[in-house]
């Protein structure tokens, strides 16, 4: 149990990181649209998706390699709570179209990316 308490610690502090320099990277980009956050959660979802996928074709692989990188690294690198709020603030702000694609687009691409992501991962 410990062993995979610190394999969660180990992945979520590294997609915790990941995630903060993708942030620095974008947030000189001012649109209006939480465009880190989105690209954040996308980006995961195409990860856990491949990942999923390769661990699906290979149960061999080490269940404490997938619990590092799935539930530690993507789990800290994706952000609902960010997500929630950045819509919170896009209605307080009165921005409700772009509130709108917001969300639909979080969940539609966030959706796609991780099929996609799982698709491909099977195909090899």
């Amino acid at each position: 149990m410990l062993k995979s308490i610190l394999l969660v610690g180990l992945g979520s502090c590294a997609g915790g990181i990941l995630r903060y320099l993708l942030s620095l990277a974008v947030h000189p980009v001012r649109t209006g649209f939480p465009l880190a956050t989105f690209l954040t959660n996308i980006a995961g979802c195409l990860i856990i998706g491949i990942l999923l996928g390769v661990f699906s074709r290979n149960s061999s692989e080490s269940s404490s390699l997938c619990l590092l990188l799935t539930t530690g690294f993507c789990g800290g690198f994706t952000t609902f709570s960010t997500f929630s709020n950045d819509a919170l603030t896009l209605l307080q702000n009165g921005n409700t179209g772009t509130f709108a694609m917001y969300v639909a687009g979080s969940l539609l691409f966030g959706i796609l990316a991780t099929f996609g992501g799982y698709a491909v991962a099977r195909l090899f």
